[in-house]
């Protein structure tokens, strides 16, 4: 299986609107391991890792988000895969 590693920026209304409680849901139903959290500035930043297959469809998946999101823009890079056993929503940094 091909793993991967990808570090998300999401930007536009998702603060306040359930997108950390949204991603991680998304991602355990995925079997992906990683973590989310709020920037203080805004925007949404998540590490996902999985099956290239698997995380491609996060990534889909984020540009609808919950109902009450609208995003503007997803800045997606390459991120290092390391030793993660689960998917955490973390507190704002």
């Amino acid at each position: 299986m091909d793993i991967v590693a990808k570090h998300l920026i999401i930007k536009g209304r998702v603060q306040g609107v359930w997108f950390r409680g949204w991603t991680l849901q998304s991602a355990l139903a995925l079997g992906l391991v990683g973590w989310v959290r709020n920037r203080t500035n805004g925007d949404v930043e998540a590490l996902v890792q999985g099956s290239r297959v698997d995380v491609e469809r996060l990534i889909d998946l984020a540009w609808q988000g919950p109902s009450a999101a609208r995003v503007d823009t997803i800045e997606i890079s390459d991120a290092e895969s390391g030793a993660l056993t689960s998917f955490d929503q973390r507190g704002t940094l």
